[in-house]
C-alpha cells in the first residue's frame, strides 16, 4: 500500500486523519523522540517534517531518526528543493497555488524531482494555499507571495478546483506556523464541498475542539505544530485524535 492509499483508507476508517508537523529547528533530538513516541501512542496517523527555512544542518540525520522512531508514516513537507531525504516514506509535492511566484509553483520542483525519483521516495501532488492568518508567517515572508484573505472563500474555492482540474491529488489549506488565526471552518466547507480532492487543514490549532469543527467542516486532514513542541501534556495528542477521528 502506498503512503497515499495509506492516508485515504484512514480518512475512510476514521473519518479523517491527525498529523503532526515536526520542524527540525525547533526540537532537538529528546524533544523529538519524546514527541514521536508520545505521538505514535497517542493516536496520530502521520507526522510531516519540514518548515519555510532550515537552519539545522542535520536535516537527514532528524529524517532518519524520526524514521528510527516512528511507527507511522513519515512525509515530507518541504520548504524548498533542499528538504528531500531518502529516509521518509513521502514528500508532499507542493506547488504554491495561492501565489504567483514561478519559483514555487514549478521551480522548486524541477531541482527536487530527479532526486526524488532517485531516492525513491513517493510523492504525491499537493496544492498548497496560504490563507490569511492575522500575521506574517514565516511561509509568506519567504515564498514573498500574499495569502488568500481568510474571507475570500470564493477565490479559495476556485483556485483549489483549479489544482484539482490540474490532477493534485491534495489541497493543502495553510494558515502558517505561529497563525493568529487558523482557516475559518466557512472556508473549509466551502472548499471541500467544491472539491473532491482531500483538503488537509493547518496552521494556528491550538484546541481539540478547533480541530474538530474543521473536520466537521469536511476537512480530510488536521495538522498541528507549535502547540504540541514543549509537550506540557501528552494527553493532549490523544485529545487531538479523538476530536480528529469522529467515526471512532
Amino acid at each position: 500500500m502506498s503512503v497515499y492509499e495509506y492516508l485515504m483508507d484512514v480518512v475512510k476508517r476514521r473519518g479523517a486523519g491527525y498529523i503532526v508537523l515536526l520542524d527540525p529547528d525547533r526540537l532537538d533530538k529528546k524533544q523529538m523522540t519524546t514527541l514521536v513516541d508520545a505521538a505514535c501512542n497517542g493516536g496520530v496517523d502521520a507526522f510531516f517534517i519540514g518548515s519555510s527555512i532550515i537552519l539545522n544542518s542535520e536535516f537527514n540525520t532528524f529524517v532518519r531518526l524520526v524514521k528510527q522512531h516512528s511507527t507511522i508514516p513519515v512525509i515530507l513537507f518541504p520548504g524548498s528543493a533542499m528538504q528531500v531525504s531518502r529516509h521518509a516514506d513521502a514528500i508532499l509535492f507542493l506547488s504554491l497555488i495561492s501565489g504567483r511566484d514561478p519559483n514555487y509553483l514549478i521551480g522548486e520542483h524541477i531541482k527536487a524531482a530527479p532526486v526524488i525519483r532517485r531516492l525513491g521516495v513517493e510523492p504525491i501532488s499537493t496544492g498548497y494555499m496560504l490563507i490569511e492568518s492575522g500575521r506574517i508567517t514565516s511561509a509568506e515572508f519567504m515564498s514573498n507571495t500574499r495569502p488568500i484573505p481568510r474571507d475570500k472563500t470564493d477565490i479559495a474555492k476556485a483556485t483549489a478546483l483549479a489544482a484539482e482540474f490540474l490532477g493534485m491529488r491534495m489541497i493543502y489549506l495553510e494558515a502558517g506556523s505561529g497563525a493568529l488565526y487558523p482557516v475559518l471552518p466557512e472556508m473549509v466547507q466551502a472548499v471541500s464541498e467544491y472539491v473532491r480532492t482531500p483538503v488537509i487543514v493547518g496552521g494556528g490549532i491550538r484546541k481539540p475542539e478547533e480541530a474538530r469543527v474543521r473536520t466537521e467542516a469536511g476537512a480530510s486532514f488536521i495538522v498541528t505544530g507549535n502547540v504540541l513542541e514543549k509537550l506540557d501534556d501528552p494527553a493532549l495528542i490523544e485529545e487531538f485524535a479523538k476530536a480528529v477521528h469522529f467515526k471512532e
